[in-house]
């Protein structure tokens, strides 16, 4: 070989960190092991069905009741928890005060409760006879006010007369286990965003909205979007602080989760893994969506 063909040839990088190789084919074999064959194994076990009957599993007007309910209320808690975190966040962060270190450590309660008894806490304070179960009369005025505002919207089946053992009930499950996502996704952000950047602003005449909506949520934007895909996800998959307070209603205030469960106690193993594989397309399209949309905001910013 010659001297100018050798100078073609590229030389690979090398690496400070040996043991590329053997890390990658451990990462490989853990989440095939741990995640592609157990949902391998739905999507073989919903194979059995015929396309017309796993239609008419997935489109049965139960199903579609749970998966609207389902989505819905986990969009909705995803977004109460991305404006309300925020909000704690900033405060967490941007402020001294007394007993910050237990509010702080107050937020990762929900990782650390067990759901069941996070659901059963919930429905025991928000139940009628529970400490905010005073509550819903005024729940219920405001619904009526509502119907009597924007008459023919149906306020009183979509968002319910009471809080506990209706759907009130769910979205405040979710937001109560989807909280810590947004705050802990937020925190090392805020962290690193200089306050120098705020006082800059204000010092070239930018009013206090304008410094909120140009220079600090432009900087969190991706950060939000995060918390906000990591709440949703949590949210979707929620089973065990939602069955407590729900009501489990049937075509009202009941949760896909729930149902797949009911399934299974019927021995309709097919329609739960049926159940199980729509949840998984739904739940991974809308999660490609988010980050693709993260991903421009990111790109967005850099420009």
């Amino acid at each position: 070989m010659s001297h100018a063909a050798a100078m073609r040839v590229p030389v690979s990088p090398r690496r400070v960190l040996p043991g590329f190789g053997l890390a990658m084919g451990f990462t490989l074999a853990y989440l095939g092991l741990i995640v592609l064959v157990p949902l391998s194994a739905a999507f073989l076990k919903t194979a059995g069905l015929s396309w017309p009957e796993f239609w008419q599993i997935v489109t049965s007007p139960r199903v579609l009741a749970s998966c609207r309910l389902t989505f819905g209320a986990s969009l909705a808690a995803a977004a109460f928890n991305a404006g309300f975190g925020l909000i704690v966040a900033w405060v967490l962060v941007r402020y001294p005060f007394p007993g910050k270190k237990v509010v702080d450590a107050l937020v990762d309660l929900p990782f650390a409760l067990p759901t069941a008894v996070a659901g059963i806490a919930l429905t025991a304070v928000y139940a009628p006879n529970g400490w905010l179960g005073g509550l819903e009369p005024v729940w219920a005025g405001g619904i009526g006010r509502l119907e009597a505002w924007l008459p023919g919207v149906g306020w009183k089946e979509w968002l319910g007369v009471k809080i506990a053992f209706d759907r009130p009930g769910i979205f405040i499950a979710l937001t109560f286990i989807g909280l810590p996502f947004v705050v802990r996704t937020l925190q090392p952000v805020l962290a690193e965003l200089e306050p120098e950047l705020e006082e800059a602003a204000a010092s070239l005449g930018a009013s206090r909205w304008q410094t909120v909506t140009r220079v600090v949520l432009p900087e969190l934007l991706p950060a939000l979007i995060t918390g906000f895909t990591l709440a949703f996800a949590r949210a979707v998959g929620e089973y065990g602080s939602v069955v407590f307070i729900a009501g489990n209603q049937p075509l009202h205030s009941e949760i896909t989760p729930l149902l797949i469960i009911t399934k299974l106690e019927q021995y309709d193993y097919r329609g739960a893994t049926a159940l199980a594989c729509l949840m998984l397309v739904v739940s991974f399209v809308l999660l490609l969506l988010i980050n693709l949309l993260q991903k421009w905001s990111a790109r967005h910013r850099r420009v």
